[in-house]
């Protein structure tokens, strides 16, 4: 049995403690009901075992933390385990209050505000709250810390909140807001301190660098660090990086790498930057207005770095470091930001959706990306950007389970890409041999566009029929044929995607 089913155990067993827990210090194991469904971020396992008067719940974690949730969208980890929770709870009744309190405060003043918030408790639920604080403590085996130990536990807990235990919404994916407003280290800190560190190390050893630029992850952080600590003497490193990084095509580290190495404007980089432009047309795009004479370098390196890079890590785009921690495998510390970035995006954001989307699907959190996508296609004004978006949704939703939903959406996207059907033919105008309108729908459906939506309604066929969903498959297997059927120039993947489809949807004999 673990230590949190333990001490939850001791303490239904015995009524008086139960009562007094529920009653002083806000533990009620008879309120263990949120006011509405959630669950973590990262999809790790969530139990709710008590609540107070306010609504709040207290859930264990799947390593045994302790996360309190307000009725009121506000969560944070108050306890590294039930038995350090409690501890926090019944020694510093009033937490709530306590937040934020400056732990470098002179005992005076923390004892002040301790104080008075307990006299308060007193006055509402009577004088015994020393008494029942030690029958608790002594009762459920706990230990009786300073206030001010206490309250550096709470402080430090909090602090972990995010990114292990961010709380969301299950219905609507939307984050509850931290519990406290202690003062955090921004995201680019926790992404670029394996970078700063490899940086160090290419400078004090140069046997390391084949190791560390030959992984595209660690060039890539390494490439970041440099770009925030400059030093004369990493001419040499840089152009090592670039070579390397060369050899994934045309990347922004790429471009950054260039920058970065023309800025000390040697005339043999030019020479480098200038093969590695024309050898590429991908490359020779992202290198944009390179100059033809070595004494122009500096010139377009400065320009380059002060609208993409510059020297603050502050003033970097925030899906840098959210795409970045990714990679570098800090899946939830991406997955956080994510959130809260999508959070706090409004109505004209629609490029940021999408991005937003394209994100959270590289990182795994389908559930969030069709959040992103919803919205990205919503705010779509074009009829042909929002039947795309549209199209990009149903994918996700059909990936997810949703496949219902998704093929409610790729029927909108084909109702928005086919546009509305054309006039009544006139007849004069055939008579007089008159120039026809513009067939939109033969357009998009013989372009890149109409192959991915076709080969979307079998995918959604086969994801159907285990749901039992066999309407929807039948309606999407039909739907799909007539778009194929249509095609002019079909491809081999498709047609095998059509008869795996057919297959799979076929009635089973009796």
């Amino acid at each position: 049995m673990t230590r949190p089913d333990h001490v939850l155990a001791v303490l239904r067993r015995n009524p008086d403690l139960v009562r007094v827990a529920a009653g002083s210090f806000g533990f009620d194991l008879d309120r263990a009901e949120h006011v509405e469904e959630v669950r973590l971020a990262s999809g790790a396992l969530l139990r709710a075992v008590a609540g107070d008067d306010t609504g709040g719940t207290y859930f264990v974690c799947a390593d045994g933390a302790v996360l309190y949730a307000s009725s009121e969208g506000e969560a944070g980890l108050i306890g590294a385990s039930m038995d350090e929770a409690l501890e926090i709870l019944f020694g510093l009744p009033g937490w709530h209050d306590y937040t934020e309190l400056d732990l470098a405060a002179d005992e005076e003043v923390l004892e002040a505000v301790f104080n008075r918030t307990e006299d308060e408790i007193r006055d509402s639920y009577g004088p015994e709250l020393d008494a029942d604080r030690s029958m608790l403590l002594s009762g459920l085996g706990l230990r009786e810390l300073s206030r001010r130990e206490l309250l550096r536990r709470l402080q430090e807990s909090l602090l972990r909140t995010e990114p292990e235990f961010l709380l969301v919404n299950a219905d609507e994916g939307c984050a509850y807001a931290l519990l406290d407003r202690l003062r955090r280290p921004p995201l680019w800190q926790a992404v670029l301190a394996p970078g700063r560190a490899d940086l160090a190390r290419m400078r004090a050893d140069r046997d390391c660098w084949d190791a560390i630029a030959g992984d595209p992850v660690r060039r890539a952080t390494v490439l970041r660090a440099a770009q925030y600590d400059r030093q004369p003497a990493d001419l040499q490193l840089l152009r090592m990086l670039l070579r390397q990084e060369v050899r994934r095509g045309p990347t922004e580290e790429l471009r950054l790498a260039a920058v970065l190495v023309a800025l000390h404007g040697e005339t043999q980089d030019h020479a480098l930057l200038r093969s590695l432009r024309e050898s590429d047309p991908d490359v020779h795009f992202l290198f944009g207005g390179f100059p033809d004479s070595a004494r122009a370098l500096t010139r377009w390196a400065a320009d380059w770095d002060e609208s993409n890079y510059g020297q603050d890590p502050h003033d970097e785009y925030d899906l840098t470091w959210t795409a970045l921690a990714r990679r570098q495998g800090q899946t939830e510390l991406a997955r956080a930001a994510l959130i809260r970035i999508l959070d706090d995006t409004g109505p004209r954001d629609g490029a940021l959706l999408g991005s937003l989307a394209n994100e959270l699907k590289a990182l795994g959190d389908l559930g969030q990306a069709i959040r992103a996508r919803s919205l990205h296609a919503s705010l779509q004004d074009d009829a042909d950007k929002r039947g795309s978006a549209l199209v990009n949704l149903a994918s996700l939703q059909r990936r997810h389970g949703e496949v219902e939903a998704a093929w409610q959406s790729l029927q909108r996207a084909v109702t928005l890409l086919d546009g509305p059907p054309p006039p009544p033919t006139n007849q004069l105008a055939l008579d007089l041999d008159l120039p026809k309108p513009s067939c939109q729908i033969l357009a998009w459906r013989e372009l890149g566009l109409g192959l991915r939506v076709t080969e979307e309604h079998f995918l959604i066929t086969q994801a159907a029929v285990p749901l039992g969903l066999h309407e929807v498959a039948q309606a999407a297997l039909r739907s799909g044929i007539a778009m194929l059927d249509g095609l002019a120039h079909p491809t081999e993947h498709l047609r095998q995607a059509a008869e795996a489809a057919q297959t799979l949807a076929a009635p089973r004999p009796a």
